[in-house]
């Protein structure tokens, strides 16, 4: 490696990959960057102000919940460890990672954009400047790794993969992509999947494409749910009356930024007539543009935000420029205590939403694995599609019980309140998997 970036980035590379050689469980995600809270893991100082780059909260949220599930209480480098190679590009590559957020950001506000994303998804995945960027720093980081690795993200298992290593490749959706079967029909290849569906859909294409995988090395295990989400539910009762708690959140590069003005432009008015209905939490992720507009809104309407921790305060906003603070504050602040969330139906938004017990009204989706997401969600009755430009009045609906014993809302949550195995148990079972490759 060289031409990196600060003494303390420099120490913290070493760090990683003795530890990374060293840990019973490595993990490796692709999600953006981490790098002040990569410095104090290491002993070093961080600035609490400088923004990370991120590309996907769900990538990092899935690989934090397998550390913290092999963790238990405290952070153990000897027991697991994960690393993302975006926090180690080097200053030459920069500018690469800086584009691929840029665009993406770009897209993810301005849904009449989605199109291109979606020819860049069909076909330019493997070319994105990124790939290049982050390869140097991926192969340094687990050069001498021997265990089986854990990887969170289909470009750095791909990698891997071919570099020889034994890999975990964990599909973190219940959808198959082309580049999920590169390594299909490699014996040092196992693959996670969401369930008995996407198994077979992972044997159907893997035949299509000429690749011959024994059934065996495709486990379902189920999605990666951090354990502190799990009992997130122990300390939220169901709704039946009373301030219908919301949290409306956005993704990894900031989505749904129109619907989620379009849904505050009814709600905050109403707030201010009758505020006994609602309480709102946004979480605004990494995003500035995001945090500012709610700020701009609920100064409109003459109301207040309450601080992240105030939860009897009928407003308030979770935002951090930096990827591990942000989704902190959700875990601390918004899944023990919202009855439903306003999201986009990803892996790590609605996974989470429902195994701490929340109901879900799915704003729309960033590509057809999260089509997916929310007809599995729907079938399950814990979801329903959002309609952003009648957003107050479905609420009305949904949350009245028009005649009958209980309201959807409350149906719905009793619905998701019972842990599903398949959640429950998935960070576990990746784990048991790892441990016993063969």
């Amino acid at each position: 490696m060289s031409s990196l970036f600060d003494p303390t980035l420099e120490k913290a590379l070493k760090e990683d990959r003795q530890w990374l050689e060293s840990t019973q469980l490595p993990i490796v995600t692709l999600s953006g960057t981490y790098r002040e809270d990569v410095k104090e893991w290491h002993k070093g100082k961080g600035n609490e102000t400088t923004p990370d780059i991120v590309f996907s909260r769900a990538h990092f949220s899935m690989a934090l919940g397998l550390a913290v599930t092999a963790w238990g209480a405290n952070m153990n480098h000897a027991k697991a460890w994960m690393v993302d190679p975006t926090n180690y590009v080097s200053s030459a590559d920069w500018s690469n990672i800086q584009l691929t957020e840029a665009v993406g950001k770009t897209v993810a506000r301005h849904s009449v954009l989605k199109g291109i994303k979606d020819l860049i998804d069909q076909h330019g995945r493997k070319k994105l400047p990124i790939l290049q960027s982050i390869t140097p720093p991926l192969l340094y980081l687990t050069e001498h790794v021997t265990r089986p690795i854990l990887c969170l993200h289909p470009a750095v298992a791909n990698l891997l993969a071919a570099q020889g290593k034994q890999v975990i490749h964990v599909l973190t959706d219940p959808y198959v992509r082309p580049e999920n079967l590169d390594h299909a029909d490699n014996p040092q290849v196992m693959f996670c999947v969401f369930d008995q569906i996407t198994k077979d859909e992972f044997l159907e294409k893997s035949l299509l494409a000429g690749k011959t995988i024994d059934p065996n090395r495709i486990i379902v295990t189920g999605p990666t749910i951090d354990p502190r989400v799990l009992k997130a539910k122990s300390q939220k009762p169901v709704w039946r009356s009373g301030p219908l708690r919301l949290c409306i959140t956005t993704g990894g590069l900031g989505t749904n930024k129109e619907e989620i003005e379009t849904i505050l432009a009814q709600l905050l008015p109403i707030m201010k007539t009758k505020p006994e209905l609602f309480s709102l939490l946004i979480y605004a992720g990494t995003q500035p543009d995001i945090a500012q507009m709610v700020r701009n809104q609920v100064h409109h309407h003459k109301l207040r935000l309450g601080r992240p921790d105030q939860i009897t305060s009928p407003i308030r906003l979770l935002y951090h420029p930096q990827l591990f603070n942000a989704n902190e504050l959700l875990i601390t602040h918004a899944f023990p205590w919202a009855h439903g969330f306003i999201t986009k139906p990803s892996g790590d938004m609605a996974y989470d939403a429902v195994a701490s017990g929340s109901f879900l009204l799915t704003l729309s989706e960033w590509g057809d694995w999260e089509g997916m997401i929310r007809t599995i969600f729907e079938q399950k009755g814990v979801a329903r599609k959002a309609q952003p430009d009648h957003f107050l009045g479905q609420l009305e609906l949904l949350m009245s019980a028009q005649g009958r014993s209980q309201s959807w809302i409350e149906r719905a949550m009793l619905t998701a309140h019972p842990t599903d195995p398949l959640f429950k148990n998935g960070a576990q079972a990746m784990i048991n998997v790892t441990s016993s490759f063969k």
